[in-house]
């Protein structure tokens, strides 16, 4: 079966969040995700993973802003990434180079740069070529630091206007760019609900060496990937076959809302999922 991350945003949601740690280490899981660690000091989150031996996977590098204050007020006012928005070229790159301080202490393999949410008078088309080139200026900085960059097809109900929705589109993206280190972030949740037919584009992409992290939940209600219309224990078989074949390493990344939100102990109470897929190793 595949290696599994606990998001820290989404789980445990009852908890503060740096307590999410150690009831993820104790539920089982080896490795954490989550959003964005900008809020806390990165020596705090370095000790916390070393405390309950985990590891860091995979974050996002700021959604907009370039510190901690301005990053939560970007996010708070529906700012999704800067990545592909003409003009704010500056406020990129600042994002980027604080993203990549925290990997570096938090010793995180890639960060996700979200692409950002197309304007009033904006197309695909017309920003284009400033995610392209903010991809190849990122990608530089960050293979000289030994990271991988991620980006995300997300879907159009969840996050309308959202540049980048397309597995198709992403993996076209990377051929523009042109750099070893820039990854697909595949999540199967936004993946069904805007193209569908998922097993066969994991059998498509996995393979290409350009799928660098996966990311699970139910669909339609994004809760645990035990709910809802897909049938994860077959597409964690299809990826444990493919992986083999051709020897991929990842991480496939827990980002769903607990059925039982805020309940205490709601997250472990639904990780009957987690533990048949661990039994199955």
């Amino acid at each position: 079966m595949p290696q599994f991350a606990a998001n820290l945003s989404m789980m445990y949601p009852e908890l503060p969040f740096l307590d999410r740690f150690e009831a993820a280490a104790q539920d089982g899981f080896t490795a954490v995700e989550y959003l964005f660690p900008y809020a806390f000091a990165k020596e705090e989150l370095a000790a916390r993973l070393k405390d309950h031996q985990l590891q860091q996977v995979l974050f996002n590098a700021p959604p907009g802003g370039t510190d901690a204050a301005s990053i939560d007020a970007a996010w708070s006012s529906n700012t999704r990434g800067t990545a592909s928005i003409p003009g704010r070229e500056a406020e990129f790159r600042q994002g980027v180079e604080l993203a990549l301080t925290y990997a570096d202490t938090l010793n995180c393999p890639r960060i996700h740069l979200m692409a950002g949410l197309l304007g009033e008078g904006q197309t695909r088309a017309s920003n284009l070529s400033t995610y392209v080139s903010n991809l190849q200026w990122a990608t530089t900085l960050a293979a000289k630091a030994g990271r991988d960059v991620l980006i995300e097809p997300i879907n159009t109900r969840d996050i309308p206007g959202f540049f980048l929705n397309r597995q198709d589109h992403a993996h076209d993206i990377i051929e523009k760019v042109g750099a070893d280190n820039l990854k697909v972030q595949m999540d199967l949740y936004h993946c069904q609900i805007v193209e569908g037919d998922v097993a066969t584009k994991i059998r498509q992409y996995l393979p290409t060496g350009r799928v660098g992290h996966f990311q699970i939940a139910g669909v339609p209600e994004r809760h645990e990937p035990d709910i809802g219309e897909l049938n994860y224990p077959y597409l964690f078989d299809v990826i444990d076959e493919v992986s083999k074949a051709c020897g991929w390493q990842g991480w496939v990344g827990c980002e769903y809302r607990p059925r039982l939100g805020g309940q205490a102990g709601g997250t472990s109470a639904g990780l009957d999922w987690f533990k048949a897929a661990r039994q199955s190793r």
